[in-house]
């Protein structure tokens, strides 16, 4: 799939997935939530307005209100490709949200997952 279709996509879209992603791991919208507020500093009266709003991946990141400072910290691989390679900062981004989903999603603790 090009960038620039990634990039385009409803955020409204994908996020149904990554709580059903989680859901089917035993894990709650509310933790996915947690995660998302926390990557990218959202509270979750913002992450519903951007939902609502049908905002694109590229919007959303683009007004997240701050990428937590930590967010350095996820390593690892999405897709084959190690995170913390990816050039293109919104695809890292991306790939930041879909790396704490897929830890949810395999039972880690919210306070590894939160770098805490």
């Amino acid at each position: 799939m090009e960038k620039e279709k990634v990039f385009a996509m409803k955020f409204s879209k994908i996020y149904p997935l990554l709580v059903q992603k989680a859901e089917r791991k035993n894990r709650s919208k509310e933790e996915v939530d947690e995660v998302i507020c926390w990557l990218t500093g959202y509270d979750r009266k913002g992450l519903a307005r951007q939902i609502e709003r049908e905002t694109d991946y590229e919007t959303f990141f683009r007004e997240a209100p701050a990428m937590n400072p930590n967010c350095s910290l996820i390593k690892g691989k999405i897709c084959g490709i190690a995170v913390e390679a990816i050039g293109d900062p919104l695809m890292q981004k991306i790939r930041y949200l879909d790396k704490l989903v897929d830890e949810l999603a395999k039972g880690k603790p919210m306070e590894k997952i939160l770098r805490a």
